[in-house]
This record gives structure tokens, C-alpha cells and sequence, in this order.
């Protein structure tokens, strides 16, 4: 059985329960759940087992044949991680806790129903955010005395640095969904420093003489647990919440990502945003990749650092290459993170019927990456013969574009 029927096999299992793989592929025989072997190799799986789980991960119930080795853990689904449930909303994590490889990213995925806020907080990590639903205002103040207030919609971006700052609010009708990413893979949401935290923490007489009013004045501040994501009233317009004399900061802290010009290729676009073109975002770059089905996201690597990914929309696989020989395959879908160590080479394919999306996610101020198909095609043809042994219409393909566009 080759590669391309064990996937239609584990597929059509996965589809429905009715339409069984064995008949999806026109065999005589049903098999009605997915089982971990190959023609030589492998054996049935009598249970205990998760077969939603098995379904829902052919490749690594059933690896490629090309997998090899020990690759590490590059999957985390945020349906597995804990949900904190507040009054105002919820909010829930994968840090280096729940994806050890990822030791300098960390994602938030967090809701605030409409009115809701995140309350007015900092921390020591970098904020990078996307926006996956409904509309926010934001708010912040720089070092320099300098106020920002924006509305953001879907596909916006922001990014707060570390120790600026900020909250976030959700807006009518509906409130919002959006992902957080930190720029520290030991981020912990219970590690930010809220405004009702400190001042419960502050002698009265202290808090009197900083703000020249009685101490009874702070008599009802609530405590922390009451707050941190906690219901409030729907702000006003945009203009309502600006600080008259104020001085706007500036660069701002909010793009709009999806107002950018996608770079088109044959499977897909791409939306890049590093500090090239959203200035303040120092230590996050990122690109918004979209693959239509039956597309991939090309073989390449990026030369600079490593990649976390979050799946936006549809479903996808993705091979690493790890040198030495290792190799291993994961499957995605919407709500899951992935992550690929630096420099190693990786592709992601759109395994699904409908458009995948999903985020690209860098430390660093750059975007970089480096096409296995550019560097065949800008290497002398008769180097790359003498390596791989192709015929020469294989080769001829490999260079019939002298500097091609890097495609998704």
C-alpha cells in the first residue's frame, strides 16, 4: 500500500463511520476503524484506544514511510489545554508546559463577550495579538507619556512591548475571539501585573499620598479574582474614549494585516507583516498563509529562527526534516499550534476540502525563508545532477524559472 491509499483509507474512516476506508478504496472487505499497520508491518490495535483521536492523526497512527527517527512533539491542540472560565469571558493557554519544544513563544487564545474587559495589566513579555473574531478597542501608554486607542476587527493585528500598558475590551454585538503570543515560551497569564492586584497590595496611607486623595477613597477596590476578565459596559464610539490633549503614541501599536496586498501564487497567498511594515512589533514577525485544497505550502526552511504556527481554518499535514536521517509527520486542525525548531525543513499541505489557514509565528523583527525549489534553481544544473541522478527533463523543470517567485 502506498503512501497516497493508506491516506485515502485513513481519510475516508475519519469521514463518517458509514462509508468505511476499506470501501472508500474499493476493496471487497470493511474495516470500520483505522488500524496501525501497513502491508508487511504493523498489526491491528484491539483497544483500548481513542479512535477519534487515531482519525483525527493518520500520520502518526500510521507514519509515511520516509519518517524516521526521534523528532520531538511539534503538536498541541488548544481543545486540550485548561479553559479558565471568568464572568466576563474565557481564556485559555499552551506555553512550555503544554508544547515543551516551544521555549520562546508561548499563545493565549482568549474570549470577551461583549463589554467584557482584560483588565488594565502589563507584563514582561512582548504582545502580539490576531484578531480571529468579532471587534476589540484597545488601549495603551507608552514610556514616554504618549496614549493609543484603537478599534480592531478580524484579521487585525497589535502588539504591546513588553511592560507598556494596556487592556483590551470586546465590542458590539458580540465581543471577540482573538490569540495572544508572547515572546517567551515560559509566559503564564497568571504572571501579568494587574492594576486591582497592585493597588490591593498597597498601603492606603500610600496610595493617599501618591494620588492626593483620603485612603478611604480605595476602600472598595475589588480584589483581583473579581477582576482580571470581568463584564462592563460597551464604550461609546472610537472619538469617546480619546484623551483630549493627549499626544497619540506613535509608531501606533495596531495593523491591519488583512488591508496588505497578498502575494499570489498558483496554490495559495501569503500576507507578510514583520517591523518592515508594522514598525513597533520588534520582537514578533508573522505571515498569514492561505493554501487552497489540493495545494502545499512549498519544501523549505526559514534561516533565521524558529517557527509557531496556528491553524486558523480547514485541515493539513506537515513533514519535518530534522537532518541525520529523522523525519515525522503531523496532521492539523483549526485550534491547533505547531511548531517547527530552527532551520529545519518542513512543508504543509492542505489535506482538506476547504481553504487552509493558518499564522506563521517568528521571534524575531524579520520575516526570512529559503525555497528548496529557489536554491535548486539558482544552484549550476550539473551540480544538482551530479547530487540527486534526475533525468534531464526533471532537471530542465527544476530550473525553468532562473530566480522564481518563492511560491506558497
Amino acid at each position: 500500500m502506498d503512501d497516497v491509499t493508506r491516506r485515502t483509507l485513513l481519510a475516508a474512516t475519519a469521514a463518517g463511520g458509514i462509508l468505511t476506508a476499506a470501501k472508500a478504496a474499493g476493496a471487497e472487505t470493511s474495516e470500520p476503524v483505522p488500524q496501525p499497520q501497513r502491508p508487511g508491518y504493523g498489526g491491528t490495535d484491539p483497544g483500548p484506544r481513542n479512535v477519534t483521536r487515531d482519525r483525527q492523526n493518520p500520520d502518526l497512527l500510521v507514519p509515511p514511510s520516509t519518517d524516521q527517527g526521534t523528532l520531538p512533539n511539534l503538536r498541541f491542540s488548544f481543545a486540550d489545554a485548561h479553559t479558565r472560565l471568568t464572568s466576563g469571558g474565557w481564556t485559555r493557554q499552551a506555553t512550555v508546559r503544554e508544547l515543551g519544544i516551544s521555549k520562546d513563544i508561548a499563545g493565549v487564545d482568549m474570549r470577551l463577550n461583549a463589554g467584557s474587559v482584560r483588565e488594565l495589566h502589563w507584563h514582561k513579555q512582548a504582545e502580539w495579538a490576531y484578531m480571529l473574531y468579532g471587534t476589540a478597542r484597545i488601549t495603551a501608554v507608552d514610556s514616554e507619556g504618549h496614549n493609543f486607542v484603537d478599534d480592531v476587527g478580524v484579521g487585525d493585528l497589535w502588539y504591546f512591548p513588553g511592560g507598556v500598558p494596556h487592556s483590551i475590551q470586546g465590542l458590539n454585538p458580540d465581543g471577540c475571539e482573538f490569540l495572544l503570543v508572547f515572546d517567551d515560551g515560559d509566559f503564564d497569564e497568571d504572571d501579568t501585573f494587574l492594576l486591582s492586584d497592585w493597588f490591593k497590595h498597597t498601603p492606603k496611607e500610600v496610595l493617599s499620598k501618591n494620588f492626593g486623595v483620603p485612603g478611604s477613597s480605595f476602600a472598595h477596590v475589588p480584589d483581583p479574582n473579581e477582576l482580571y476578565i470581568f463584564p462592563a459596559s460597551v464604550p461609546g464610539p472610537l472619538d469617546s474614549d480619546k484623551i483630549a490633549g493627549a499626544t497619540a503614541a506613535s509608531p501606533g501599536f495596531s495593523h491591519k494585516m488583512m488591508a496588505q496586498q497578498p502575494i499570489k501564487t498558483k496554490s495559495g497567498t501569503v500576507r507578510i507583516t514583520d517591523s518592515s511594515v508594522f514598525p513597533v512589533s520588534k520582537t514578533i514577525a508573522a505571515a498569514l498563509v492561505e493554501v487552497e485544497p489540493g495545494g502545499m505550502r512549498e519544501l523549505h526552511w526559514h534561516p533565521n529562527t524558529n517557527e509557531w504556527q496556528y491553524y486558523i481554518d480547514g485541515q493539513a499535514r506537515m513533514g519535518v526534516f530534522g537532518a541525520s536521517g529523522q523525519a515525522r509527520t503531523f496532521d492539523y486542525q483549526a485550534g491547533d499550534v505547531g511548531y517547527i525548531p530552527f532551520a529545519m525543513g518542513h512543508y504543509i499541505e492542505n489535506t482538506g476540502t476547504t481553504l487552509l489557514r493558518f499564522l506563521e509565528i517568528f521571534r524575531s523583527s524579520y520575516y526570512a525563508d529559503v525555497s528548496l525549489n529557489q536554491w535548486l534553481a539558482l544552484t549550476p544544473p550539473e551540480l544538482v545532477q551530479a547530487h540527486l541522478k534526475i533525468d534531464p527533463p526533471t532537471l530542465a523543470a527544476f530550473h525553468k524559472e532562473k530566480f522564481p517567485v518563492v511560491p506558497v
